[in-house]
């Protein structure tokens, strides 16, 4: 059973996916910082010409991308720089060259967009910057170009520079970075193993294409939220299996002072392709396979590499995604004080899926 709004609270319910009362609530202390820093730093500055406004109506709406949706391609550093800066000079343009106003402000919002779209630095506050280069009045008009450094570039800028800070402090990844594409690891050419079955980057482009509707999320965020989405409704579907029902509990385990030689001879007398490593007191310190091994002749402490760990209640499915990035053949599960318990290897996972029925749709 779902839990849906009542009828007369729908209007209340968050548009934005992922958007909380908590998220909201941090958006307005970063809106109150940034634009009252910008305010400020405007007033010090125009201190000379107190024609000018101290702050850019604008930026007002700037301030809501960047602290509400820091992740939007539009709330980046040099879409909010760039484009507010870009359209008022197209603004300030199009107002020298046309009388009628309401032409020029039409025009230079027509202009403006174009202008961000070519700069890759599309910003919908932008628009309000070149209509109010266009409406401003004579302080604006006098101005000239200078409107689109100070306080134009100046907001913008304070408003980035506070905007990194902020959400630095808070561990927030600011600018958006998107995330990196799954290479294949073996130097072929084939696609790695995660996206060889289920939806492909083409099957993105054709359903934006049929949709035929410009959504504000970048095109890999999109196609990362899909995997996930994926991911998700597998574990739901499973949810019920973890790590202890696959784990091999009878583990072949090596010292870190053992010598290289003589962990790979173990390794290839059992036909496992890793070995945890762990201390005289059963705790995981790391894991060695042939490729750590091969050519080493040192002690294994000095070649073995961190492990993939799992507790015993991990659902075992979501081990699927480390066991597929072309580098990790086991996950190592470890109990209080990471002490060893089992080991889950790629044909575990194999095995119980292809003896576990399909969940009904439900």
């Amino acid at each position: 059973m779902t839990n849906k709004p009542h009828a007369s609270l729908r209007f209340f319910v968050p548009i934005l996916a992922g958007a909380t009362l908590r998220e909201r609530a941090v958006a307005c202390v970063g809106a109150l910082l940034g634009v009252a820093a910008a305010a400020a730093i405007g007033a010090a500055g125009l201190g000379l010409d107190p024609s000018l406004p101290v702050l850019m109506a604008p930026a007002g709406a700037s301030a809501v991308l960047l602290f509400a949706i820091p992740a939007s391609p539009m709330a980046q550093p040099w879409s909010i720089v760039g484009g507010n800066t870009i359209s008022a000079l197209v603004g300030i343009l199009v107002a020298s060259l046309v009388p009628d106003v309401a032409l020029a402000a039409g025009l230079a919002c027509a202009l403006a967009i174009i202008a961000m779209t070519l700069a890759r630095c599309l910003h919908p506050p932008g628009g309000a910057v070149a209509v109010t280069a266009v409406i401003g009045g004579p302080a604006v008009a006098a101005a000239g170009y200078g409107f689109a450094l100070t306080p134009v570039a100046l907001d913008s800028v304070v408003l980035v520079a506070i905007g990194l800070v902020f959400h630095r402090l808070l561990g927030r990844s600011y600018p958006h970075r998107a995330p990196a594409p799954v290479t294949n690891t073996v130097g072929t050419a084939d696609p790695p193993p995660s996206q060889r079955t289920g939806f492909r980057a083409e099957d993105v482009d054709a359903a934006l294409a049929r949709l035929g509707e410009t959504f504000d999320i970048d095109r890999s965020d999109l196609e990362q939220v899909l995997r996930e989405v994926e991911r998700q409704a597998l574990l739901r579907t499973h949810a019920d299996l973890t790590c202890a029902d696959l784990m091999s509990r009878d583990v072949v385990t090596v010292a870190p002072g053992a010598d290289a030689a003589a962990a790979t001879a173990l390794l290839l007398r059992h036909g496992v392709r890793v070995l945890p490593v762990v201390d005289g007191d059963g705790r995981i310190l790391g894991i060695v396979g042939l490729r750590d091994l091969a050519g080493a002749s040192t002690c294994v402490g000095d070649v073995m590499r961190p492990p993939a760990t799992a507790a015993a209640t991990t659902p075992a499915l979501s081990l699927i995604e480390a066991m597929t990035d072309g580098r990790t053949h086991a996950v190592v599960v470890t109990g209080p004080q990471e002490r060893l318990l089992g080991l889950v290897t790629q044909t575990d996972l194999l095995a119980a899926l292809a003896r576990r029925p399909q969940a009904p749709a439900t």
